[in-house]
């Protein structure tokens, strides 16, 4: 199977949904000349046109406004924020309007949309250009959020979020746009709301999400040479969580830990471990332990944003401290 980036599988993923459906269009700062902030729509301004991959203003307000806008009226927009952090000035859009039509109208009106942004440390970007903001939008009802760790999972999970009537919250991490891996170059889908399991294991089960995924896997390669066998599993899409896949492999297990980039409190794994402890409680063995980043902003200095993002090391000493 020929791999690819994970930038171009966002990339064919919202081409081939543009092919097929002439309601779908992309709009964000800096998307078509420029082909946005990382290159993800690079080419596709030639293909389709300053109509369909439209310029904005430097205005997150205004970029979420007018597609929730354009939803309402039967197109499906592909909103591109440069960086995750700027989702903050358009959060009355997103949160008290995208958000909540579908319901406050009954179902007559429908908000197709995909909000996509970069999300993530590791470029020296600094404490507001760096954030892991996911539990943000997970907390809101009528928010879909899916957090994709590889290629296959981007395109797949992308295309079943353009053709979803409800808002999408896309979270890409930016430290994963040149990553590479196998994506087939038939047609396909994933559906939200489903888990995969990257790594099968039988002692501890370790819940990551997009880089941490990664790192996991790093983490459970080395320690499959001391003997210790850990299952790792991806929740892909973290609004609708597939809760059935994270309890079944802790049951199997009887040993978690959660792995995610953004702050402790009230991250998203808190969430996680929530669920764990009202579905799978009497079969844990040990207690559920956290590994996050610790509550303070994103250092602009490289070495502590190296201390500041978690790494293996921090995930074989909780994984050794449960076993």
């Amino acid at each position: 199977m020929r791999e690819i980036t994970f930038a171009e599988a966002i990339r064919e993923a919202m081409s081939e949904e543009m092919r097929k459906d002439p309601t779908v269009f992309i709009m964000g700062e800096d998307v078509g000349i420029y082909g946005g902030a990382f290159g993800v729509t690079r080419g596709m301004l030639a293909e389709f046109g300053p109509e369909r991959v439209k310029d904005t203003p430097i205005s997150e307000s205004a970029i979420v406004g007018s597609a929730t806008g354009a939803a309402m009226t039967g197109m499906r927009p592909i909103a591109e924020l440069m960086y995750v952090d700027f989702a903050t000035i358009g959060m009355d859009q997103l949160v008290n309007q995208a958000a909540k039509i579908r319901y406050m109208f009954g179902g007559k009106a429908k908000i197709p949309m995909v909000l996509r942004a970069p999300c993530g440390a590791g470029r020296g970007n600094a404490a507001q250009h760096s954030q892991s903001l996911e539990a943000f939008f997970v907390h809101v009802p009528g928010l879909k959020v899916v957090m994709p760790s590889t290629p296959y999972d981007a395109k797949g999970l992308l295309k079943s979020s353009i053709r979803d009537d409800n808002p999408v919250v896309f979270l890409e991490h930016k430290m994963l746009y040149n990553f590479k891996g196998p994506v087939p170059e038939e047609e396909y889908t994933i559906p939200l709301g489903v888990a995969d399991i990257k790594k099968e294991g039988k002692d501890v089960t370790v819940i990551a999400t997009a880089m941490m995924v990664h790192k996991a896997l790093n983490a459970a390669k080395e320690l499959e040479k001391e003997g210790i066998s850990v299952e790792v599993v991806d929740p892909r899409t973290l609004k609708p969580l597939d809760v059935e896949t994270l309890v079944k492999s802790v049951k199997k297990t009887k040993h978690a830990i959660v792995v995610h980039e953004a702050v402790k409190t009230n991250g998203f794994g808190a969430e996680i471990v929530a669920v764990l402890v009202e579905n799978a409680f009497d079969y844990l063995d040990a207690p559920i332990l956290r590994v996050t980043a610790p509550d303070t902003p994103v250092p602009y200095s490289r070495p502590l944003e190296d201390e500041f993002i978690p790494q293996e090391k921090e995930i074989i000493s909780a994984i050794k401290e449960i076993r």
